[in-house]
């Protein structure tokens, strides 16, 4: 049907919003509204958090603290009464552990039970690096706030880490303070120390302290995705003795590897160069999956890839031995039947693959990243108590369970 210049729907009379943008005014709105969200974002984040403010931890209460390390609270106020410049901060009567003070007193008892590693439990020699890549190919499966509360969780208790954010949109990074757009900078991420060209530099200089003590960070940004695109054509023009593209974040890590107990790498979530060169320098993976048929159908297809490409880098040379292989099941609803399902689907494929315990869907966890904290770094009455205590066993229980399996791949008990 041709349209006539007096029809209902000239072009003339058309508003100007419901005409189909041409390819140039696509891209120009695709760039302004990035420009535009960005610019908001950040000022959003000054607002919250100004230029001069650093991100920090909140307290603990003397019986967080004992259970932290692993004591009796009754034993954590004799420590504390004895002295030896540890001492609790009291403020409304309240007594409670900063994070600095929780470690002075974990080094302190460490040397009177002579380097049992009891409060300390850095690995000893003969016990390897423990690296766990955190994965999955779907988004929105619990994979960053997995790798945030698991780094945390094991500094909390003792262990050093070093959380590595491998993932170019940098969740894990602002849950730590540091924005992609604003804290981040040029040759400032894991890409710095695997990149193929004269400006690859050093690990050490790319990795940063948190507020934890022995947990260190290397933030991300978009800048990881130059791997992607370098990859290839590295490959086209690679010299003898070279690194291929999936030994380099070992090659990277490698390097500040006695000092770390454990590498927690948030991965990204897509199939290409960084998650593969992840996958070959891990010595165990974590895969979150949330209980839903999409998200299984979903990974069903990324292991398919997975064990494809795996069997292709390991015919080139690349290690696919792990201590263990597990899947956490995320934002669980214990009450929603076809979840309960689900799991138990798993769990009849995967046998003792799935984690015991599922980290429960919880508003504490979901409202603490709304203002980019963990669990851990919320105050306990901003939620109902039953709420908070909820999330936290939990978060605990998942933890305490991958902490007994670092354990087990040391020869330690679990």
């Amino acid at each position: 049907m041709t349209l006539q210049p007096n029809s209902d729907i000239d072009m003339a009379k058309t508003p100007v919003a419901d005409i189909a943008p041409t390819r140039a005014e696509l891209r120009a709105l695709i760039q302004q509204h990035g420009a535009e969200l960005s610019s908001q974002l950040q000022a959003h984040h000054r607002s919250i958090f100004p230029p001069e403010a650093e991100k920090s931890i909140r307290h603990f209460s003397p019986a967080e603290a004992a259970n932290l390390i692993g004591i009796h609270e009754g034993y954590l106020r004799q420590v504390a009464a004895e002295g030896k410049g540890i001492s609790p901060t009291i403020k409304n009567g309240r007594r409670s552990y900063s994070v600095d003070a929780i470690q002075e007193i974990r080094k302190h008892l460490d040397q009177g039970a002579r380097g049992s590693r009891r409060y300390l439990p850095h690995r000893a020699a003969g016990e390897h690096l423990q690296v766990i890549s955190v994965m999955n190919f779907k988004g929105g499966s619990g994979k960053t706030t997995t790798s945030a509360h698991l780094a945390q969780y094991l500094a909390l208790h003792g262990y050093r880490v070093l959380a590595i954010d491998l993932d170019p949109q940098a969740s894990l990074s602002a849950l730590f303070g540091h924005q992609p757009e604003l804290h981040v900078g040029e040759n400032e991420t894991l890409y710095g120390a695997i990149r193929y060209d004269e400006r690859q530099r050093p690990i050490a200089e790319i990795v940063r302290a948190t507020y934890i003590p022995d947990l260190h960070i290397i933030p991300g940004n978009l800048e990881l995705m130059e791997f992607e695109h370098d990859t290839p054509r590295a490959l086209m023009r690679r010299a003898a003795g070279d690194t291929l593209f999936f030994a380099r974040i070992g090659q990277a890590i490698a390097q500040a590897q006695n000092l770390y107990d454990v590498v927690v790498i948030d991965c990204p979530p897509q199939l290409g160069y960084l998650t593969l060169s992840a996958l070959t320098a891990a010595t165990a993976v974590l895969i979150t999956i949330h209980p839903q048929m999409l998200d299984v159908m979903s990974m069903g297809q990324f292991l398919q890839m997975t064990g494809d490409l795996l069997d292709e880098v390991s015919r080139a040379g690349a290690s696919t031995s792990y201590d263990w292989l597990k899947y956490l099941v995320t934002r669980f609803e214990p009450g929603d039947g076809p979840q309960n399902q689900m799991v138990a689907f798993l769990r009849s494929i995967f046998g003792d693959h799935v984690l015991i315990h599922p980290m429960l869907k919880s508003t504490a966890i979901s409202d603490a990243g709304l203002t980019n904290q963990t669990i851990f770094e919320v105050e306990r009455n901003q939620f109902t108590r039953a709420t908070y205590d909820r999330a936290m066993e939990s978060v605990n229980n998942v933890n305490a369970e991958i902490e007994g399996l670092i354990r087990q791949a040391w020869g330690r008990a679990a």
